[in-house]
């Protein structure tokens, strides 16, 4: 069974197409407006070895809030839908990823219970364009809207473009650990018979 998801949102502030496939690797297309999230879209792609294709638009003129928000609940939507009743899969998944300075570990479970832990600061306000705050957002939204539960902490580091970045890897890492199929696991992976 093909594990993907395709999530049409439009509002008065965004206009966002995102298309995921869990199970394969080629075919990714970003394109949000916002290039640094475009980058960091483009690591998690690499490093989680998902199919992503976003095209989007928002009211960036204002700032970068509704769109990077917005993608953050497509993407989430599209985690959940695509990974159905969550049959067979490790459910649980965790990642350290140093960049250069810093070390960022990511820790999650596919429980159906959203909750976002980030413990993570930056020492500078803006990268380019771009509003490092916007970070947290983004994984607030995922999780609302995934039904995961997410821990990220930052153990130390000072280059903000570094520390987003091993963010971003981290969180691709642990989620492919968290998705992958175990062939020995019968139905899910919870005593309740659901998650």
């Amino acid at each position: 069974m093909a594990r993907k998801a395709k999530i049409v949102r439009k509002t008065t502030e965004t206009d966002i197409t995102l298309d995921i496939d869990l199970d394969k690797s080629v075919g990714s297309k970003i394109d949000t407006t916002v290039p640094f999230l475009n980058h960091m879209l483009e690591l998690f792609v690499r490093h989680g070895q998902f199919k992503l294709v976003i095209k989007s638009k928002g009211d960036t003129e204002i700032d970068d809030h509704h769109l990077v928000e917005d993608l953050g609940i497509c993407l989430g939507q599209a985690v959940g839908q695509a990974l159905g009743k969550k049959i067979g899969i490790h459910r649980y998944g965790s990642a350290s990823v140093p960049m250069d300075e810093c070390l960022c570990r990511v820790d999650m479970d596919i429980s159906g219970r959203p909750y976002l832990i980030y413990k993570v600061r930056y020492e500078r306000r803006k990268i380019g364009g771009f509003d490092p705050a916007l970070v947290k957002e983004f994984f607030k939204a995922f999780t609302d809207h995934s039904g995961i539960t997410l821990h990220i902490n930052l153990a130390y580091g000072s280059n903000s473009h570094h520390i987003i970045e091993a963010v971003f890897k981290a969180f691709a890492r642990a989620l492919r650990l968290a998705v992958n199929i175990n062939p020995e696991i019968s139905g899910v992976l919870s005593t309740k018979g659901m998650l």
